[in-house]
């Protein structure tokens, strides 16, 4: 451990990031997955050199918290004992049943290697910034639909077999679309786009390119062998003898590179429990079609989706249910996005059996749990900066007001202004302060909250909402809309009632 990353960047093994709760290192497994024992052996270290509080990430990566700097040295050791090889550089990310899952368009882990090596070649990890990243999505039930990226390449079924859509800056239905190409053109598209990216230096994104730029990119394909892309960028020059008219009929859409959508939808994806080390710009997300929670039929065996409740569970508790699982001979376990634990190879029986133990201890076992519906930092007393208890507002809140927290809404219980686990804004936002739990209606935490309670009492506040709702609401109408109705003053008046 020569150095710390800054706050705001990816804090990989070999450069832990500084937290309010000490030093946190995130890992992704080379090999896609874990062993159960190795997830033991992780969850030993944590314990051991951390704060005992393990988190998967959003985008499904697992962090250990709470290290120092001679722990963390340690922890790095011991992961290497494990025979745990980790990715570093710009991370190409396929989904968590890749390989595996039978309705599966296209295997999507030959191209993600073949991305990885060009990127390799071309020497752009280290010009490139820390979130820069590549989605390469094979389709099936846990598809990476709604995890964003600055080059995303989908599997799409046609005539003549498989082919790729190639689209930037956004999850799917936010991104630009640039064209549906071969899988030799994808890419060579895709690392092109990364060329065009690094001219413009280490904070850039795809959402900073010009649609001129890309639209360069789409018109040369459409008259060159793909194998024969240039090195197109800001500094190179864009290829501009193509007219916006000239562009191949399968770029349709001339959008604005950038994010749209609908900034108050859920988003167990935005930011991440240290400190947006992951999410970078907001994310605008839908309802996603499938939580990886529950049961997941392979072609031979099952794959069970467990969740850790607003991203992290204490290392004893996942050390406990990945030894019962070893006990169930679960062949494998992979990290999936929405912060869940994919348990591979097990029988119908041994799913059950699993799936019971995981509900005891406390796992998020299905996608109906309210707890899905908040974003929580890991608040007092984990953090330092934390101000009030969020894990216990927010296991309080979700038990009793379950009906608040329907698909309309994300509540988001911030420790502090900085808003960590949900950069965006939502319906509700609770943030401790000196003045104990601010509430903040349609903003994010860094607004400034408009009526405050004790930080102790402040489920009781939001309870005072929920039960308006309840006598408010007309038959059908969501949560958010009758928030809606009743108004942010009037919102802010029944959250300050004693």
């Amino acid at each position: 451990m020569n150095a710390f990353s800054r706050r705001g960047a990816c804090p990989a093994l070999s450069a832990p990031m500084q937290t309010g709760d000490g030093l946190l290192v995130r890992l992704n497994p080379m090999a896609g997955g874990l062993s159960s024992k190795s997830l033991i052996g992780l969850g030993e270290s944590a314990l051991r050199h951390g704060n005992g509080i393990m988190e998967v990430t959003a985008r499904g990566n697992l962090q250990i918290r709470g290290l120092m700097p001679a722990s963390a040295r340690l922890l790095a050791a011991e992961v290497d004992a494990l025979g745990i090889a980790v990715r570093t550089g710009v991370p190409v990310e396929t989904g968590p049943l890749a390989g595996l899952d039978p309705q599966e368009i296209a295997d999507p882990r030959p191209l993600a290697e073949r991305i990885r090596a060009a990127i390799a070649e071309a020497g752009l990890a280290q010009r490139l910034g820390p979130k820069v990243s590549v989605i390469v999505d094979g389709g099936g039930q846990l598809a990476m639909d709604v995890v964003t990226a600055d080059v995303r390449l989908a599997a799409v079924r046609v005539d003549a077999g498989t082919q790729w859509r190639v689209v930037v800056a956004g999850d799917s239905q936010t991104a630009t679309l640039l064209v549906m190409v071969e899988e030799d053109a994808a890419r060579d598209i895709a690392v092109a786009i990364l060329r065009m990216i690094a001219e413009k230096g280490r904070e850039a994104h795809a959402r900073d390119l010009t649609a001129r730029q890309l639209r360069s990119l789409v018109s040369w394909h459409s008259f060159a062998p793909p194998s024969v892309l240039p090195d197109i960028s800001p500094t190179r020059g864009e290829i501009g003898s193509f007219a916006a008219d000239s562009l191949s009929t399968t770029f349709s859409t001339t959008l604005d590179i950038g994010e749209t959508g609908d900034e108050g939808a859920i988003s167990p994806q935005v930011g991440e429990m240290s400190g947006r080390t992951e999410g970078g710009a907001v994310e605008r997300l839908p309802v996603p079609a499938r939580f990886p929670f529950g049961v997941f039929d392979l072609t031979d065996r099952i794959a069970l989706g467990i969740g850790l409740p607003f991203g992290s569970m204490p290392a004893e508790k996942i050390i406990a249910l990945t030894q019962y699982a070893l006990t169930l001979d679960a062949a494998e376990i992979r990290l999936a996005p929405h912060r869940a634990l994919l348990f591979l190879g097990l029988s119908p029986t041994a799913c059950r059996s699993l799936q019971q133990a995981a509900t005891t201890l406390g796992f998020v076992t299905d996608a109906a749990d309210p707890r899905t519906r908040i974003a929580a930092c890991p608040g007092a007393p984990a953090c330092a900066s934390g101000r009030i208890a969020t894990r216990d507002i927010a296991e309080t809140i979700a038990a009793e007001n379950r009906d608040l927290l329907d698909a309309s809404v994300t509540l988001h219980i911030s420790g502090c202004a900085k808003g960590c686990a949900h950069p965006g804004p939502a319906a509700l936002t609770l943030v401790g302060g000196e003045n104990e739990a601010g509430l903040v209606v349609d903003g994010t935490a860094k607004a400034l909250p408009a009526g405050y309670r004790p930080g102790y009492d402040a489920a009781r506040g939001v309870g005072r909402i929920a039960a308006a709702i309840r006598e408010a609401r007309f038959r059908g109408e969501t949560t958010a809309a009758c928030l809606t109705r009743l108004g942010a003053a009037g919102v802010t008046e029944l959250y300050r009632q004693e």
